[in-house]
C-alpha cells in the first residue's frame, strides 16, 4: 500500500465532538501501523494542539477498545482556528490574532508527512488554508449537522438523529397524558437535517426548519385543527436555526473567540410562548442540547467511520492529498476538500424526506 512517501502520520479532531470520532482514530491509525508500519501522532484538541504545541504518539493499545466510545481521546475544540486564534495577553486581555505560522512550524517540526483531519465545514476550511501553506493534509467529513457538501452523509448524524428520535418518543407519552404541545428544540446550526430526520421518524405534527420559512397562523391552525378533531396533544420538533416570521433566527450568545461566534438557542422557548398566547394550548419545551452529541455510536455510524478511516489513511500513504473522503451511494470515494466547502448543504423543500412528511401529514408551517 505505502509508495514511501509517507512515514510519519498526524490526526486531529476539530471542531465539535460527536460519536464515531474515535472510530475515525481508530481506523486511521491501525490502517497506517498494520499495513504501513507508520508511526502515528495524535494532536491534542484540534488545531489548538497545532498551534501550541501539543501531540502525542499513538501505539496499537492505545486505539484498541475505543470504537464503540463517544467523544474523541484526543479531545478537540472549536475555537482553535490559527487564523482566528484567541491569545491572551500578560494584562489578562484576550486578543485575536494570526498563528497560522506557529501551527505549520510545528507541524514541519514533528516531521509529518501528512494530517489527517476530521470535521466539520470549518476544520475543511482550516484544511484548505493550512495546504495553501504546504501541508499535505486527507479530510474526514464529521458533524452531527450534516450539513457538509460533497458527501451524502456525515459520521454522527446518524447517532445524533436516534437520540433526538429516542426523546421525541418520550414526549409523546407524556404529551398525550397531560394532553400538551410539546415543543423540542434541536441542533443543527443553519441546517435542518436532524430536526427533518428526527421530526419524521418520531412522528412530529409540526417541524420548523430553517430552510423551510414559515407562519404562526399555519402553526397555529395545524394546533387547534388537531385539537378539534379529538388529537388532543400534540408534537413540534424545531431546529436552533429556524427563523421565526417576527424576529428572525434566535441568537442565545456571542463568543469572539470562535470564527463563526453566534451561539444559536431560545426558539424553543419563543415558539412556546406564541403558542401558549395565541391558541390557549398548554406548551412545554425540552432542549435536548449536547445530549445530541454525547453517548455510543450507532452500528451505522461506527461502519461508516471506520470505512472512511481506512479510506483517509490509503489517501495519505498513496501521496493523494487535498483530497476529503465521501460517502456516494455505498460507496466511499474521494473528492477535491474545496468542492466539500463550497456552501453548505442544506434542505431542500423538494428532497424526499420533505415531501413523505408532509404525505403523512406533518405540517412545516408554510401551509
Amino acid at each position: 500500500m505505502s509508495n514511501g512517501k509517507t512515514k510519519r502520520l498526524g490526526i486531529l479532531t476539530g471542531g465539535g465532538d460527536c460519536p464515531g470520532l474515535n472510530a475515525v482514530i481508530r481506523a486511521v491509525a491501525k490502517s497506517a501501523m498494520n499495513e504501513g508500519g507508520f508511526e502515528v501522532i495524535g494532536i491534542e484538541d484540534g488545531f489548538e494542539g497545532l498551534v501550541e504545541g501539543r501531540m502525542r504518539h499513538l501505539r496499537n493499545q492505545d486505539v484498541s477498545g475505543i470504537l464503540t466510545c463517544g467523544g474523541t481521546i484526543l479531545g478537540t475544540s472549536n475555537k482553535g482556528d490559527p487564523w482566528h486564534y484567541p491569545v491572551k495577553g500578560a494584562d489578562g486581555k484576550v486578543t485575536i490574532q494570526d498563528t497560522s505560522s506557529q501551527a505549520m512550524n510545528h507541524y514541519r517540526e514533528w516531521g509529518l508527512d501528512a494530517l489527517i483531519t476530521i470535521g466539520g465545514d470549518g476544520t475543511m476550511t482550516i484544511s484548505s488554508k493550512l495546504m495553501e501553506l504546504g501541508a499535505n493534509i486527507v479530510g474526514v467529513p464529521k458533524t452531527i449537522d450534516n450539513d457538509l457538501a460533497a458527501t451524502d452523509l456525515t459520521f454522527g448524524h446518524d447517532s445524533a438523529v436516534y437520540v433526538a428520535t429516542e426523546a421525541i418518543d418520550r414526549l409523546h407519552t407524556t404529551a398525550s397524558s397531560h394532553h400538551r404541545v410539546m415543543i423540542i428544540e434541536l441542533m443543527g446550526r443553519y441546517a435542518g437535517w436532524i430536526a427533518l430526520s428526527a421530526g419524521l421518524a418520531g412522528g412530529a405534527d409540526v417541524i420548523l426548519i430553517p430552510e423551510i420559512p414559515f407562519q404562526w397562523d399555519h402553526v397555529y391552525h395545524r394546533l387547534i385543527e388537531r385539537s378539534r378533531y379529538g388529537k388532543r396533544f400534540s408534537i413540534i420538533c424545531v431546529a436552533e436555526g429556524a427563523r421565526c416570521p417576527d424576529c428572525g433566527e434566535i441568537v442565545k450568545a456571542y463568543d469572539q473567540k470562535r470564527t463563526d461566534a453566534k451561539q444559536l438557542g431560545g426558539v424553543g422557548e419563543y415558539v412556546a410562548k406564541q403558542i401558549t398566547e395565541n391558541t390557549e394550548l398548554e406548551s412545554r419545551v425540552t432542549v435536548l442540547g449536547h445530549l445530541q452529541r454525547g453517548g455510543s455510536p450507532t452500528p451505522f455510524d461506527r461502519i461508516l467511520a471506520t470505512g472512511f478511516g481506512v479510506a483517509a489513511c490509503w489517501l495519505a500513504m498513496k501521496g493523494k492529498f487535498g483530497q476529503m473522503v465521501a460517502l456516494h451511494g455505498n460507496k466511499v470515494e474521494a473528492v477535491p476538500i474545496k468542492d466539500a466547502i463550497a456552501h453548505l448543504k442544506l434542505v431542500t423543500p423538494q428532497t424526499q424526506k420533505v415531501l413523505a412528511a408532509r404525505s403523512v401529514g406533518t405540517s412545516f408551517g408554510d401551509a
